[in-house]
This record gives structure tokens, C-alpha cells and sequence, in this order.
């Protein structure tokens, strides 16, 4: 049964198990009878999704932190192509892992098949404490702070009414994820456009400016350049935040139409572009703005458009609110698929598995990160949030890239219709694991450990509430009891069952 509304299908009950499938069968339709996530993405929304995601606050917001760690405007460029170059890589990784393993959930996924349930569950753990609520938290914000500016011209916008509109904003775009995934696709399609165009109004500016004046405050790029290992590592983490969501598309492998093509020609598409867009925008900010200005400017956009555009510097701010708005959707949508493929493995309450019969959307996965992403709205410093973010997903890469070298060791004959050269997931590895160690020996050691002490905290709660098959009765019962209550509350009913 077809339903245009979501993102789940009906399928027949005569279809085979997915366990016997493998190669390209397995990218087929999920083999069970019931309710099931439903393939609705094609090469142009993949290539769409995350290029919306990626794009989104880091451009307008991170240039300021690489540019702190890096010293000099020369070897920032440097880390903002080393971002591109080490995404794309990270990307093609996840590539075989995504074809290989055509599970939607992502690193949750590749984990669990590589490393076993407590790695995978404690990828879980931090993903819905950090990764996820910091990352929509971050968008949130920074959409909030860029379209109220133009109402204070001569100040910063109110906090209070930044967090407001900024769960606001959360609210209305899970409701949107809640009712039609297709509606939250044409506007992650739809605000890719106006990213694209707020992004080409300061290259093309940029250009001008080099074109008349030559390189401005570019023509001693690498002067107060910085050497120290631990503060290029925290400008790559604010690089490598702006690149944030090259793997989202993995997290919703089986909605894509077939993924075998489609998920590789994604990842080629994007990246590239994206690294391409990034260095020349990065290029007309060091060109028109002093490292000062720079240093000195929360929203290094707007002071971008302040120096250039004039009376038409207003459209500054609201480009940039329009592009952290489709990121910030894209963001809602695929970790939601994240949560849901948790549940359905049985790591996080059932009820968050639960499909609502009518929109076909797991809409109890949808809420519950909105909740987490509204309360990480109370963390004030953006740029804490962001090393949060930076060190988790580092973290969860090279795990992943550990679990793509165990499988190629314990099942070197297994079907991989993409596999990559093995020199590419050793060096991906080897600069996670800088990317962890060298922040610890810096200011942000204390940040740093407050991400170990959640990854750590994760353990007792795994071994009582997963690990441990004999729990006490009441607490089954009231396991049982909330996703009972969950079922009627939101219409929902379990992967593979059919509504009744």
C-alpha cells in the first residue's frame, strides 16, 4: 500500500526476510510484513540533504574559531580545504560501511555490526545527549540571532527572545517532520537554493573586491601563524563543525531509491561543492575583513555585509536565517531515523519505535529530540557547544573507521559494492584519534571532559537497562505501561505490524 504522506509503506506479507538478503537485494524493499520506512529519496534529495545540512551555521559562525586556533587567515584556509578534503574521506568510508550495511541509523548501525551493543549503545547515548540537541541547538540559535538582528541595529538581540524564537523554531519544524516527510524534503530542497544565494552574494563580492582593490587584508596570509598541535586541533574542530553532516545520509539508507548508486553520487556531488563554496567564502572574508574584525564579530556575515552592501546589508541576516532554517530541518529529520532504529533494536524504549498509522512518520522519535534539542537551548556559549559536538563526532568516526577495518579483517568476502583503498580509513583514523587527544592539552581540556564523563556515564546505564534481562516486575511494568500509553497517545504501532 502506497501512502505519499510519509515515509513508511505497507508492504505485502509475501516478501522474504532482509536477513536473507545480501549484495544489491539487500537495498531493496525492507522484507516484512507491516509498517515500514518507505524509499522516497532519490540522487538530487540525498545530494540535497546534505548539502542543506552541512551548510548551515558553521559558514557564518565557525570562520571566527578557525581563525582563533589557526592564527593567521593563510592557515586557516589551509584547515578549512583539510575539512573538506578529510569529510569527503570520512564520507567514502561511510560509503562502504552505508552499502554494506543498508541499515538506516548510520554510525549507530556500522557500530552495532562491527563492535558489538555497548559501543553501539554508547554512540546512542552521546548522539541524543551531545550530538544531536547540541548540533539543533547551535542552528537554532544562530537562525534566531540573524533574523532578529535586523530589529536591533544598534545592538544584539535579546537573549531571552533568541532562546524563545529559537524554540519556536524547533517546534514548528518537528511538527512539520511529524506530519509529511515529503514537506520537510521540498524545504530542505527549498532553503539549499537560498543558501546557495547568500553564499554567492559574498563570493561574487569578495571577487569584486580582489578584482578593484587587489587582496586587501589578504596580502599577508600567513602572518602570526600558529604552530601549536592542540590549538590547530580546535580549529579543526571548528571547521569540521561547518562540515557536520556528511553522514546524515546514512542515517536514512533505507529511504533511499537505490542506495548502491545514489548514496556514492551523493557524497560526490556534495562535497566537493560544498568545500569549494567554503573556501571562496572564506577567501572574501579574510579579503574585505581584518583579522580584528573578524575576531571581534559573533555574526562574521553580517559584519561581512556591513562593510559592503550598504543600505542592502539587511539581506545578509536574512539569507543566513533562511540557510540555518533548511539546516536545522535537515538536522530534525535524520537523527529522528537514528532513534527510531535504536528503539527498534531494543537500546532506547520501544515507544520510540512506534510509526503513526496516519502520517506514517515516527513521530515519538521526532518529539523526544525536540525535547533534548529545546533544553540544550539553556547551554549560553556557542562556541562550548561546538567543541562538544567536535570531539563526540570525532569520536564516532573513528570508531566507525575502526569498525570498517574489523569487518574488512573478519569478513574479507563479504558483498561491499563500494569499497574503497584501505589506505583511506587508516589515515581517516589516525586523524581522529589527533583530533581527540591533542584539545585535552589545551583550554577546552575541561569541555573535553565533560563529553568523557557522558560517554562514560552511558555504562551503568546500558548494563541496568539493557544488559540486565532480569529487572525487577515493576520496572517492566512501567516499560510496558509507557509504550502502551505511547501506542494510543500517537496512534502508533510497531515496525511490521499492521494497524488494527
Amino acid at each position: 500500500m502506497k501512502n505519499n504522506a510519509g515515509s513508511i509503506e505497507k508492504i505485502p506479507n509475501d516478501c522474504d526476510s532482509p536477513s536473507e538478503k545480501s549484495g544489491s537485494d539487500a537495498g531493496q524493499k525492507l522484507q516484512h510484513s507491516g509498517f515500514h520506512l518507505k524509499k522516497e529519496l532519490g540522487l538530487l534529495d540525498g545530494s540535497a540533504i546534505i548539502f542543506g545540512i552541512i551548510v548551515g551555521a558553521g559558514i557564518f559562525v565557525s570562520p571566527k574559531g578557525v581563525l582563533i586556533g589557526a592564527g593567521s587567515p593563510g592557515l586557516a584556509l589551509i584547515i578549512w580545504i583539510s575539512c573538506g578534503v578529510l569529510s569527503l574521506v570520512g564520507a567514502l568510508c561511510y560509503a562502504e560501511l552505508g552499502t554494506m550495511i543498508p541499515k538506516s541509523g548510520g554510525d549507530y548501525a556500522y557500530i552495532y555490526a562491527s563492535l558489538g551493543k555497548l559501543p553501539a549503545f554508547l554512540f546512542l547515548w552521546v548522539a541524543l545527549l551531545i550530538i544531536v540537541p547540541t548540533g539543533n541547538a547551535v542552528l537554532a540559535l544562530t537562525f534566531s540571532s540573524y533574523i532578529l538582528q535586523p530589529f536591533y541595529p544598534e545592538c544584539d538581540p535579546p537573549e531571552l527572545g533568541v532562546r524563545l524564537l529559537s524554540g519556536v523554531v524547533i517546534c514548528l519544524l518537528t511538527a512539520v517532520n511529524c506530519y509529511n516527510v515529503k514537506w520537510a524534503a521540498r524545504i530542505t530542497d527549498g532553503f539549499a537554493v537560498m543558501k546557495l544565494i547568500a553564499l554567492a552574494v559574498i563570493i561574487v563580492a569578495g571577487i569584486f573586491v580582489m578584482a578593484t582593490d587587489g587582496l586587501g587584508n589578504f596580502s599577508q596570509p600567513f602572518e602570526e601563524t600558529n604552530m601549536d598541535a592542540g590549538k590547530i586541533a580546535l580549529a579543526f574542530y571548528s571547521g569540521l563543525f561547518s562540515f557536520a553532516g556528511w553522514n546524515y545520509l546514512n542515517f536514512v539508507t533505507e529511504e533511499i531509491k537505490d542506495p548502491f548508486k545514489n548514496l556514492p553520487r551523493a557524497i560526490w556531488i556534495s562535497l566537493p561543492l560544498v568545500t569549494i563554496v567554503y573556501t571562496l567564502a572564506n577567501l572574501a572574508y579574510f579579503v574585505v575583513l581584518s583579522k580584528a574584525e573578524i575576531l571581534n564579530s559573533n555574526a562574521v556575515a553580517v559584519t561581512f555585509g556591513d562593510e559592503l552592501l550598504g543600505v542592502m546589508s539587511w539581506i545578509m541576516p536574512a539569507f543566513v536565517a533562511s540557510s540555518t532554517f533548511g539546516a536545522l530541518n535537515g538536522n530534525i529529520f535524520a537523527p529522528s531515523r537514528l532513534v527510531f532504529t535504536g528503539a527498534r533494536e531494543g537500546q532506547l524504549p520501544k515507544a520510540l519505535a512506534l510509526i503513526n498509522v496516519h502520517t506514517y512518520t515516527p513521530i515519538p522519535a521526532l518529539l523526544f529530540l525536540a525535547m533534548l534539542s529545546i533544553l540544550m537551548l539553556t547551554v549560553k556559549d556557542v562556541y562550548t557547544m561546538i567543541n562538544y559536538i567536535a570531539f563526540s563526532e570525532a569520536l564516532a568516526w573513528a570508531a566507525c573507521t575502526l569498525g570498517l577495518l574489523i569487518l574488512r579483517w573478519k569478513q574479507p568476502n563479504a558483498v561491499r559494492p563500494i569499497k574503497i583503498n584501505i589506505i583511506f580509513p587508516i589515515i581517516f583514523l589516525i586523524i581522529c584519534i589527533f583530533l581527540l587527544i591533542m584539545p585535552m592539552f589545551e583550554n577546552a581540556a575541561s569541555e573535553i571532559g565533560v563529553a568523557v564523563a557522558i560517554v562514560l556515564s552511558g555504562i551503568p546505564v546500558y548494563f541496568i537497562f539493557i544488559y540486565w534481562e532480569n529487572k525487577p516486575r515493576w520496572l517492566r511494568q512501567v516499560s510496558d505501561n509507557m509504550d502502551r500509553w505511547s501506542a494510543l497517545l500517537f496512534k502508533g504501532v510497531m515496525e511490521g505490524e499492521d494497524a488494527k
